[in-house]
């Protein structure tokens, strides 16, 4: 999958999404909603972002979405990608840092579309 068609998808899901507006895991899920994606939060250790509902994991996600954007740590993203691929998702979007060789390997492994780049750069 490319860039542009990924970003042609409009509901996704942000691993590692938080209410810490400091952090990237907020950044990115705010752009997102702003450039008017369907955009859920996933973070087991946040309840809520800015009033909106933060989700434990994918599997309790109310819709399954057309991308996943990781902001997670190496452990996370490699459990992540096996819920990816139990629910049926197709692409990942691997933003800097969370797209760990070991990460890589097992995407490509799954059969994963993956993306390595920073979602706030690719929105216009």
């Amino acid at each position: 999958m490319t860039i542009k068609n990924a970003l042609a998808e409009k509901v996704w899901a942000v691993i590692g999404a938080t209410y810490k507006t400091d952090k990237f895991g907020y950044k990115i899920y705010k752009c997102l909603k702003e450039h008017g994606y369907e955009v859920y939060p996933v973070n087991p250790n946040v309840t809520s972002i800015d009033g909106d509902t933060c989700y434990p994991s994918l599997s309790a996600l109310p819709v399954v979405p057309s991308v996943v954007d990781f902001v997670v740590p190496e452990a996370a993203g490699l459990a992540a990608i096996d819920e990816c691929k139990e629910l049926g998702i197709k692409t990942i979007w691997l933003q800097p840092g969370a797209d760990k060789p070991a990460v890589l390997a097992k995407a490509k492994e799954v059969g994963l579309d993956y993306i390595q780049d920073c979602v706030l750069v690719q929105l216009p």
